[in-house]
């Protein structure tokens, strides 16, 4: 399990920033902060190598690029050993359609969360891609209506926690 870093006030302003505008330039962000541009820089850097920001990611709607229809698979791997994990997980990873893989406990082993053109697509992917493995026991297929993003991942600053 990865250690938590010891984040201080300064540190959580920058990061409160940043999660909601990944391009924001470091003067810009040093003068909402009240510190000096290579001040923000080198605390930036170093969250960075501690691996609290993690990258910066572009955001795509898959609607927008044919995929309109988004699932969740709850799959389960029999048996759940780790030479039969580890291949199918890179596999399922590398599918166009995987958006997010999650690991579980409980009667599911695997959690997917695939965007797919329709529901041929869909029935597609369930057959040729998870049940056509011997490894994988079951498949249930949940649709989604809607998906609503949450966060931010930090706690409110001490200012909106007393409004």
């Amino acid at each position: 399990m990865a250690e938590s870093v010891v984040l201080d006030p300064v540190d959580l302003h920058l990061l409160r920033l940043l999660q909601n505008d990944a391009r924001m330039t470091y003067r810009d962000l040093a003068a909402q902060v009240g510190v000096a541009p290579s001040t923000c820089l080198d605390r930036v850097t170093r969250l960075r190598r501690a691996g609290v920001i993690l990258g910066h990611q572009l955001r795509l709607d898959p609607a927008k690029l044919g995929r309109g229809l988004q699932a969740l698979l709850s799959v389960q791997v029999r048996p759940h050993r780790r030479e039969l994990v580890g291949p199918f997980v890179e596999r399922i990873r590398a599918l166009p359609e995987s958006l997010t893989v999650f690991h579980l406990t409980g009667p599911d082993d695997y959690l997917v969360h695939v965007a797919v053109r329709d529901m041929t697509d869909l029935q597609r992917l369930v057959l040729d891609e998870f049940t056509a493995h011997r490894e994988v026991a079951r498949v249930e297929t949940r649709l989604i209506f809607q998906k609503w993003d949450c966060g931010p991942l930090l706690p409110p600053s001490p200012t909106a926690q007393s409004g």
